[in-house]
């Protein structure tokens, strides 16, 4: 059976953290035994020092050296045997000057030679060694002997069995292998604890799939068209992809770094955070419209899902227009219906000449509201969104005033922009006014300071509380309810498809466009009831050095005309 690595990473850090466990307690016990014998011999070697001084410093051992033979019976012999089964040496060899010796364990031995060399304790000094004699390897140590005057009269030689040094080494090891094991075992169990978890926290994948998740992800990241942040549980900012970085204008050091560094107060930050629950909740930054879902992780972080809805809101808003023109058309349909009737009557009546002055005065009338639209706001593109919002405000009940104020030459920069602001402001005031009085009217002022343009939209609706003036330019903050799918008109009309779109943009988009013109929207109490909407939009018209400054027109004597769905003033 061939063994195969494993492909898990569990598995393999088991296999790797069991290996250099085991090496660890091999290597720590053969260092540990390496310097045991030494320490074990050395204990011996001084012991039999020990022993040896001892012997040597009895005075009878001298004296009968000096006085006897050397023989089994002696005193030397005597008195050595006493010592050497005291201190259960291995031997005792007491030898004079001449190397012969006066005692041993084998009293044979006794009146022979020793069989290693005596000289260095015999010129006086002390010997340590492992070495091999008549009685086999043994710790032994030799000390000079001295007589009552201080002459060396011979040399003592003790031995300790080196056996009984093995076995005390032997004995030790049982001991250290159970600790070893101990260790080892103890270090296994930790290496399978920590191989479970990490299979757990992998999912038991292996290292090759983790390289190839790795890359599949920083593929999708980069390359999915929608913007993905995500969180640690400290809110600092794990990852974002290259969408998310252009989407919120996030630097490039933005990784690592908590969101309230990186991005500004506000809504998009609170819904980034977490602040704001939710689904598919909009928010604005930088002048675009972003759907955001916010999706918690298993360790306390979050990840955020952005999608860019500018292009959508910008087609709704044309589809609004569009809603809006349609309205119109209606209205005025209507309107051409009741004219023609009245024609077609006096026709019938045979007052031909009464007909001819009806329809003379219907189109004088609504050539005099184009023309004085046209002479006060020049630009086609807001002249014709307000004629169109004439006709709007006129269906649902509402008088569309332009203020004699109003003054706008053609030199609009971005007409795109007025049409977002003055539209968006109108259908506010629209909603506002619409049923709230006897004669709801919505009055508008467009004004040119030299490059600066000032858009003023007043209603005599409810108005707005001191305490929500700041908040009606939140995102996502608004008071009205989706609409209702519109009736038809007619029984015999096919019913509408209404189009419903995120309440709570349309202010907040006002607000960011004059921020980004350096300019600014606020709304104040209007004398006598209702709200005043007011927008400066510095930069927004080119300069126009040779036309000069345009005189006011505040006081001028021309009334304000009142548009009607026909576009007639009243």
């Amino acid at each position: 059976m061939r063994l195969r690595w494993p492909r898990r990473v569990a598995a393999q850090v088991l296999v790797v953290q069991l290996a250099i466990t085991t090496g660890v307690m091999v290597l720590a016990t053969g260092l540990f035994l390496a310097p045991l014998g030494s320490e074990l011999d050395d204990a011996a070697t001084r012991r039999a020092l020990a022993i040896a001084e001892t012997t040597a410093a009895d005075p009878d051992i001298a004296e009968g050296l000096l006085t006897s033979a050397p023989t089994p019976s002696g005193p030397v012999q005597t008195e050595a045997e006493r010592i050497r089964r005291a201190t259960q040496a291995l031997y005792v060899v007491v030898l004079d000057t001449h190397g012969v010796r006066w005692s041993h364990t084998t009293t044979a031995e006794i009146g022979r030679h020793v069989s290693t060399d005596p000289s260095v304790a015999l010129s006086g000094h002390e010997i340590r060694q492992i070495d091999n004699g008549t009685l086999g390897r043994s710790a032994r140590a030799k000390v000079p002997l001295l007589d009552s005057g201080g002459r060396i009269v011979g040399a003592v030689s003790v031995g300790i069995a080196y056996d009984s040094v093995r076995q005390r080494l032997i004995g030790a090891i049982p001991g250290l292998l159970l600790c070893a094991g101990a260790a080892l075992g103890a270090g296994a169990l930790a290496a399978l604890a920590v191989s479970r978890r990490l299979r757990r926290i992998t999912h038991g994948v292996a290292f090759a799939d983790i390289s190839a998740l790795l890359d599949e992800r920083e593929a999708m990241l980069h390359g999915v068209r929608e913007g993905v942040v995500a969180f640690d549980r400290q809110g600092r900012i794990r990852l974002a992809n290259d969408e998310a970085v252009r989407l919120l204008g996030l630097d490039a050091d933005a990784t690592g770094r908590a969101l309230d560094e990186v991005l500004a107060p506000g809504r998009t930050t609170d819904v980034l955070a977490g602040r704001v629950d939710g689904t598919d909740l909009l928010t604005v930054s930088g002048g675009r419209v972003l759907v955001a879902n916010r999706m918690p992780t298993r360790d306390g972080g979050a990840v955020v899902t952005l999608r860019d809805r500018t292009e959508l809101e910008l087609l709704g808003r044309e589809l609004d227009s569009t809603q809006g023109l349609l309205d119109a058309l209606r209205a005025q349909d209507h309107e051409h219906a009741n004219r023609l009737h009245t024609v077609l009557g006096l026709l019938e009546l045979g007052r031909h000449e009464r007909a001819a002055e009806f329809v003379a005065g219907v189109a004088n009338a609504h050539r005099a509201s184009a023309e004085q639209i046209a002479e006060r706001v020049s630009d086609p593109l807001l002249s014709a969104l307000l004629v169109g919002k004439a006709a709007v405000a006129a269906e649902r009940g509402v008088s569309l005033r332009v203020s004699p104020a109003t003054l706008l030459p053609d030199r609009v920069v971005d007409p795109r922009d007025l049409v977002t602001v003055l539209g968006n402001l109108i259908n506010n005031a629209l909603d506002a006014a619409a049923g709230c009085q006897a004669e709801p009217f919505v009055e508008v002022e467009l004004r040119a300071e030299r490059t600066t343009v000032v858009i003023r939209v007043s209603d005599s609706g409810p108005g707005v509380p001191p305490e929500l003036r700041e908040r009606v330019f939140a995102e996502g903050w608004s008071t009205k309810r989706p609409a209702a799918p519109p009736l038809p008109e007619e029984p015999s009309d096919p019913p509408r498809p209404a189009f419903r779109r995120g309440r709570g943009i349309g202010l907040a988009l006002v607000r960011r466009l004059s921020e980004r013109y350096g300019g600014m929207a606020r709304v104040t109490a209007r004398a006598g009831g209702g709200a005043v909407f007011t927008v400066v939009l510095p930069e927004a018209l080119a300069s126009d050095d040779l036309a000069g400054d345009a005189p006011p027109v505040a006081g001028d004597a021309s009334p304000a005309p009142q548009l009607t769905p026909a576009g007639e003033s009243r």
